[in-house]
């Protein structure tokens, strides 16, 4: 892909200042657009945008929650035109189902599948307006396969958005708008490198690849679709996972 092709636009990443997000954001910058780094923790997400605009990217923070409704709509109201969404956001428990309380269920479904649909729904004005706009959700391989390691509610959380991508995809359409996923396999990042070291290598041994995936994968994938060359691809998932789920 040629370097500054998303000169001139705006990307809003959830979940930016770590991982995978911040992975994107670092991509989404390298190709030129002005990036809005979203989350929750201040600390860490000043210092990924430090970071982007020390290598020369455009970066800008916005500390909001995206399950907070209210929180949302005065994000996207500072931010003004969003012509990419990442929604990226999300919480991965392993809890057990017997152990899963209520309050925790309603917290994991709230971040990762009514997050990106308010982020979403808060972006929709603009992006029928402008006439062109991405969204890309990024769900994960447990949304297709059910949950290996994973909580059940973190599987059917993306399950979820696996079925939103399809239907803002359609909504959308006819503005010019393409609306898809990303579902990667179990990743290296901050938060696996935190799991049991038993279920980290019980992971590997299920893997075609037996490794995990790398988060510049994800994002170069992420970064495909929002480019000009995937204009013809809406509703769609691209797996990003080692082998782990064959289509």
């Amino acid at each position: 892909m040629d370097e500054r092709t998303l000169a001139g636009r705006t990307a809003l990443v959830t979940g930016a200042a770590r991982g995978l997000g911040r992975a994107i954001s670092e991509r989404l910058a390298d190709l030129g657009a002005r990036v809005v780094l979203g989350d929750v923790d201040a600390d860490t997400l000043a210092e990924a945008v430090h970071s982007i605009r020390e290598q020369g990217g455009e970066a800008v923070s916005c500390l909001f929650d995206v399950a907070d409704a209210g929180a949302v709509q005065s994000a996207f109201a500072s931010i003004g035109q969003v012509g990419i969404l990442v929604n990226n956001a999300g919480i991965c428990p392993l809890t057990a189902p017997e152990q899963t309380s209520e309050a925790e269920w309603d917290r994991v479904l709230a971040v990762n599948l009514k997050g990106a649909f308010l982020c979403t729904q808060a972006a929709v004005p603009g992006l029928r307006a402008a006439g062109w706009g991405r969204v890309v959700n990024i769900a994960s391989a447990a949304g297709q396969i059910g949950g290996i390691a994973v909580g059940v509610h973190y599987a059917a959380s993306k399950g979820g958005l696996l079925a939103m991508t399809k239907s803002f995809a359609r909504l959308l359409a006819p503005y010019g708008v393409t609306v898809n996923a990303v579902a990667p396999g179990t990743s290296d990042t901050d938060l696996t490198a935190g799991w049991p070291l038993s279920i980290q290598e019980a992971l590997r041994a299920k893997v075609p690849l037996a490794r995990f995936v790398q988060a510049n994968e994800i994002a170069a994938a992420v970064a495909f679709l929002c480019s000009a060359e995937a204009a013809a691809i809406t509703g769609a998932t691209i797996d990003v996972n080692a082998g782990l789920f064959m289509r």
